[in-house]
């Protein structure tokens, strides 16, 4: 409730407007004793929470029970159709009792075979073979749709009750998903997060499951629920998913110029073990894209990441920073240049389990990931250290950056000399750009010297112009009261006066 201070400043501004307050109108609707506000229709905040609370409840139980009735509608049609196919078999018998007959009749000839309706049946079949679709997709993604669900279905047993409840809870899911393909993407990812919430708050308030166990089986869900719906959520046709990648991969074949040094990339590729762990790096964000999870996706992440921590280890003999680290990303990124980046990017955010992008390794190697791609979308010469008429020509194919070819030594030079001419190239960008320093240094100490002439210039200028005239000092002042013709009639000043004693 207010507290007396606020009712009583309530009060005061309702009397000044000469307005009575009745202090029962401004309660809570549900008697809580709480103030209500109007714009939650006369609820506290306590209370307008509950009753929203109760809302989305009734509607959550309303979609469940629709899930329901739709599925036994789809159970009793599939066992009418099972049904008919019955019937089908027990006349299927006396089908192959008539064809038996009339081959042995022996009837058929040679010319039956070249006569125009059985070259017209063979095209037709021809043609109807050709447009359905190949059977070995469509084998493929049943077998991997079984696979999880035997899974899926042998872990949840461990969990007993919990587990019966989850694999329901699944189901209808999946059932409701169905009939909302309609929903825009935002709205499908909402209602997957939401059923993540629902499923753990479920585990946790209702079945008093451990927290580690809640997760492994939140992790179980996911998977379950998203190799189902992978077809149907990944880069859907009303999304800009696809445009997005084809400008991401277009922005990283530009700039396949880019070196280590730009980025001031801390990996020596010429040592054997960090040539190793960037084909492996490179590798696992390629693999991103295979992968129908989206807690698969976030690992192949995590793995490139530390292979890009190990080689900055191995090549600096310390432990890698945050620094170094990022740099390394963009430039595995560039190197790499994965499939489908921004649409794996916007899969993992929808319709990956929130807990594991807020927290964890997972989350801060996504996070960085999502840098990275930023970074290269809005890489210009500034990023590089370079002129704008150079980041144009490599652009824009023209030239491209010096660097020391492997080819232009023989096979004989050791690793040494290698080293030292590239120190040397470095040495002598160095110079070049001390140099572009210096004659910059030069050129803005001239600008300061004119500057400065220019303004004691104009000051000279102004002060000939207007002359600045110096009066003479002026009489002092005379008395106030020097001009009083009737000071006579003042009274004495007072005198100090001194007493003894």
């Amino acid at each position: 409730p207010f507290s007396s201070c606020a009712r009583r400043k309530m009060n005061l501004k309702s009397e000044r407007r000469g307005i009575h307050v009745d202090q029962s109108e401004l309660l809570c609707k549900k008697g809580c004793g709480y103030y209500g506000n109007p714009a939650w229709q006369g609820f506290c905040s306590k209370c307008w929470r509950e009753e929203y609370h109760k809302a989305r409840q009734k509607q959550i139980q309303e979609d469940w029970e629709l899930a329901e009735r739709l599925q036994r509608e789809e159970e009793e049609a599939y066992a009418s159709s099972q049904s008919t196919q019955g019937a089908q078999s027990l006349t299927f018998s006396k089908f192959e009792e008539k064809k038996t007959n009339e081959k042995t009749r022996k009837v058929t000839t040679v010319k039956k075979f070249f006569t125009a309706s059985s070259r017209a049946g063979a095209k037709k079949a021809e043609i109807q073979e050709a447009k359905a679709p190949s059977p070995s997709i469509h084998r493929q993604a049943s077998i991997e749709t079984d696979r999880v669900s035997k899974e899926f279905i042998e872990f949840i047993r461990t969990y007993q009750k919990p587990g019966q409840d989850i694999y329901k809870q699944c189901k209808l899911f999946l059932d409701t998903m169905s009939h909302k393909r309609d929903l825009s993407i935002e709205e499908q990812s909402e209602c997957a997060q939401d059923f993540y919430q629902n499923v753990a708050d479920r585990l946790q308030t209702r079945w008093k499951v451990p927290p580690e166990k809640v997760e492994k089986a939140m992790d179980e869900v996911e998977k379950y629920i998203m190799t189902r719906q992978y077809k149907y959520v990944f880069c859907p046709e009303t999304t800009d998913d696809e445009k997005k990648d084809l400008a991401v991969q277009k922005r990283i074949r530009a700039l396949h110029w880019v070196t280590p040094q730009m980025l001031c990339v801390p990996v020596s590729e010429e040592i054997p073990e960090v040539s190793d762990m960037v084909v492996k790096a490179i590798t696992d964000i390629i693999e991103m894209d295979s992968k129908r999870v989206p807690r698969d996706k976030l690992a192949c992440i995590t793995k490139c990441s530390k292979h890009i921590f190990n080689a900055i280890k191995i090549t600096k003999n310390e432990p890698a920073s945050a620094d170094d680290f990022l740099p390394t990303l963009i430039y595995i990124v560039l190197k790499g240049n994965p499939p489908r980046l921004q649409s794996n990017i916007q899969y993992i955010t929808r319709f990956c389990n929130p807990s594991r992008l807020m927290t964890g390794e997972d989350g801060y190697y996504f996070t960085n990931l999502c840098c990275a791609v930023a970074f290269i979308e809005k890489l210009d010469a500034q990023s590089l250290n370079l002129s704008q008429e150079d980041f144009d020509r490599f652009m824009t194919g023209q030239t491209s950056p010096k660097k020391q070819e492997s080819d232009s030594f023989s096979p004989d030079v050791c690793l040494g000399v290698k080293q030292m001419c590239k120190s040397l190239d470095l040495l002598s960008q160095l110079n070049e750009r001390q140099e572009r320093i210096v004659s910059e240094a030069k050129k803005l100490e001239k600008d300061l010297i004119d500057w400065t002439d220019g303004i004691t210039k104009e000051v000279e200028d102004i002060v000939e112009k207007y002359p600045l005239e110096i009066k003479p000092k002026s009489q002092a002042l005379a008395a106030i009261d020097s001009e009083n013709v009737e000071n006579d009639k003042l009274p004495p000043p007072l005198q100090p006066q001194v007493y003894a004693g």
